[in-house]
């Protein structure tokens, strides 16, 4: 197997789609950072960062893989069980699919709507 180098901000990325991609999920939890940066007034050439407090991701201890934590509001009518393990198994497969290596997914529900 060929090695893929992907940066923190990629895997992020790949994370944050494959979460907003499943079924059941309203919306990623805003962080106070993600509060903020929504309330500042925005000039001329001001950029947004797409990252988002509820995704974090990091290379595990060794560099083994990659480890994702993911903070998740789920829309109601949808079992929680279900919804958790299919966004492990869709962050998953987008990390494998652009990184080549394994992943430990923790997902956190912190609320329903």
């Amino acid at each position: 197997m060929t090695e893929r180098l992907a940066s923190s901000a990629a895997v992020a990325e790949a994370v944050q789609e494959a979460v907003l991609g499943t079924r059941g999920v309203a919306f990623l939890r805003p962080g106070l950072a993600d509060l903020l940066r929504a309330a500042a007034p925005r000039g001329r050439g001001a950029t947004v960062s797409p990252r988002s407090s509820a995704v974090r991701v990091g290379r595990d201890k060794g560099g083994a893989g990659w480890h994702a934590e993911v903070y998740v509001v789920l829309r109601r009518g949808h079992r929680t069980l279900d919804v958790t393990r299919e966004l492990r198994a869709a962050v998953t497969e987008a990390v494998d699919r652009l990184t080549g290596e394994l992943s430990r997914v923790s997902v956190t529900v912190t609320g329903r709507v």
